[in-house]
């Protein structure tokens, strides 16, 4: 147990998928896991494990932003043993040929954070995904017929640019697909405790055409996004 976190040890699969709302982890254990068990309810940030198509599989809202997701992949690792973390979550678009309800596997994660930052000097670090769990989740899109991009993803800590779009400067210029807040934390940690880690993003609305989905379109993509996570978790 920890002061974020009442589970017990041996609660956690191994895989576990990481959405940044508590309501949204509720609904893929209760949408998508048989046998579903609440584990963790503290600060209303909920997990559960259950098994898909056989195999045991974990989901723990992360919160939103960095600093929260840190602290329970933190845990999830050192306390409770995760070997595979998947997040699932949303994002903005910053390149016109992604489209609404295209997926984006973060391939690698920019960040203007100092959780990342702070650590490394005079070095700048360059947080990737697992390539093993990156591979696996293009080949079962491409498979299933899925729209994605694997490429760069921004892992911002502002939501809200004073400049607007200015505040991204020239990273869609270089191929940056999409913002959300959360991977480069994720990929960070993973690398320091020797786990594989992936982010897979929906996107829901472009920060350059201006398009985006309605709440209808919006749970559809999510399932699909949902469905291949869980079969890339339970494949490791």
């Amino acid at each position: 147990m920890t002061p974020h976190n009442h589970a017990k040890p041996g609660d956690y699969a191994e895989a576990v998928l990481l959405p940044g709302d508590p309501l949204r982890a509720k609904w893929i254990a209760e949408t998508f896991f048989d046998d579903a068990k609440l584990v963790n309810s503290v600060r209303n940030c909920l997990g559960y494990t259950g098994t898909w198509k056989g195999k045991p599989v974990s989901v723990q809202a992360s919160g939103m932003g960095q600093p929260s997701l840190a602290i329970y992949v933190h845990e999830l690792i050192n306390v409770y043993g995760a070997k595979t973390l998947i997040r699932v979550g949303t994002c903005g678009g910053l390149n016109a040929k992604v489209k609404v309800r295209d997926l984006i596997l973060a391939q690698g994660a920019s960040t203007d954070s100092s959780i990342v930052k702070g650590r490394f000097g005079a070095f700048n670090f360059a947080p990737i995904a697992d390539f093993g769990l990156l591979r696996s989740a293009a080949e079962k899109a491409e498979a299933a017929g899925m729209r994605y991009h694997a490429g760069n993803m921004l892992s911002s800590d502002i939501f809200y640019h004073a400049n607007g779009m200015a505040g991204y400067d020239a990273l869609p210029e270089h191929g940056v697909l999409g913002v959300e807040m959360e991977a480069a934390a994720l990929y960070t940690l993973a690398a320091r405790f020797g786990v594989k880690a992936l982010t897979i993003c929906t996107m829901t609305d472009c920060l350059i055409t201006k398009d985006e989905i309605d709440a209808e379109q919006r749970q559809t993509s999510l399932r699909d996004m949902v469905e291949l996570a869980l079969d890339v978790a339970v494949e490791v």
